[in-house]
């Protein structure tokens, strides 16, 4: 063999080499993924990562999207904002990923959303709450949880079902926690129930006394929680201690009942939590196949069944986006927000699909999602 042929063979083995990688990477339809799987928020974070796996193996066990493999990448945003924006970032310029589900907080969503308008990425939002992410103007959002003043008004059809004459509030302080004040105080004052104090704690806070020491002088009979579940936890145990005998509701969705059990016992009893999925009742969501195959096949993966409260928004977040990518018959993120307008899916948590809010012309997307209130007594999870 002549040295030029042989040149030329080793050349053509290096151009194929290099291009092996990337006829690989052709045969694969990227979903980007945000959550908080370190820091102050992890446990729902991971939970909501373990959903969104769950409906990636669904995907692939029925032929992928568009005869090619889905796969996940998921960043950590370490329950920090400007992580969330570093990661949505890396998730756009390195991955190519043409779609985004995050951020859980409604603090890390609103931080990512400019970049989401700068490169022109749509994101399925899964779990947070605050107006201001569907009002602000931007047409690349695309929520599937509700809004806080969703669940106030949902709740508001059964508050007089709980005989309030005065309710207290004690809320992380963040975009999510401050707009839920708002929002239930707005409903409570509009069934003609007082409000007494409104506390704040940051989300890293493991001591609430001061806190709690007011509101306990406030008096009253409900005090109404925003926060996630590891604080939660903190709180109720921290009322027992201090002898605060209010009733409490948590709102937002992230209170994880069956991890209150297991975590704070005794002090977990005859509290009341807003949810957006029941998983002890699948049979009874608006979609019992869809509710009752997630929950088991969350279970036959060994995960906690705490979890599924909040593991639920991963899967539907992710199965919202592939619907819209298969209505686009192509994985490129203009086209998949087009198609987003027009999805229709069963989702654990409900019906799926969108609604405009915000300024004409720059509206973003919002689904109406079902609300449930669950209790615990004797120290299992019932239906008030």
């Amino acid at each position: 063999m002549s040295k030029f042929k042989r040149v030329a063979l080793l050349a053509a083995g290096i151009a194929l080499a290099a291009a092996a990688p990337i006829a690989g990477a052709a045969e694969t339809i990227k979903i980007g993924v945000t959550q908080p799987l370190t820091g102050a928020v992890a446990a729902s974070g991971n939970y909501v990562a373990q959903g969104a796996k769950i409906a990636e193996s669904f995907l692939n066990a029925s032929g992928g999207l568009l005869g090619k493999k889905v796969q996940l990448i998921i960043e950590d945003n370490k329950s920090n904002p400007k992580e969330a924006v570093a990661t949505a970032e890396k998730l756009i310029v390195r991955d190519k990923v043409p779609a985004l589900m995050g951020a859980w907080s409604s603090t890390y969503t609103l931080a990512v959303m400019p970049k989401l308008m700068e490169y022109g990425v749509p994101m399925v939002v899964e779990t947070s709450s605050s107006g201001k992410i569907t009002t602000s103007g931007n047409p690349w959002i695309f929520r599937i949880s509700p809004t806080s003043a969703m669940e106030a008004q949902s709740f508001g059809t059964k508050v007089g079902q709980f005989n309030i004459k005065k309710a207290n509030f004690l809320v992380v302080n963040n975009d999510w926690g401050l707009g839920a004040s708002n929002q239930f105080q707005k409903m409570l004052k509009s069934k003609g129930i007082a409000v007494g104090v409104v506390e704040t704690m940051d989300a890293k806070a493991t001591d609430m006394s001061a806190q709690l020491a007011k509101i306990k002088a406030a008096g009253g009979d409900t005090v109404f929680v925003t926060t996630g579940v590891e604080q939660i936890t903190l709180v109720l145990k921290q009322m027992k201690e201090q002898r605060v005998t209010q009733r409490v509701i948590t709102t937002g969705g992230s209170s994880s009942p069956d991890q209150l059990i297991a975590q704070a016992g005794a002090a977990a009893e005859g509290s009341f939590h807003l949810l957006f999925f029941a998983p002890w009742f699948p049979g009874s969501a608006p979609n019992p196949e869809v509710a009752t195959a997630f929950v088991n096949e969350w279970n036959k993966r060994g995960h906690n069944f705490a979890g599924l409260t909040e593991g639920f928004r991963g899967h539907d977040g992710i199965m919202t986006i592939a619907a819209a990518i298969k209505a686009a018959g192509k994985a490129e993120p203009k086209a998949i927000q087009k198609a987003l307008w027009g999805v229709k899916v069963d989702g654990v948590n409900g019906d799926i699909a969108f609604i405009k809010q915000g300024p004409k012309g720059k509206e973003s997307a919002q689904n109406i999602p079902n609300v449930y209130v669950v209790t615990i007594k004797s120290g299992k999870v019932a239906l008030p």
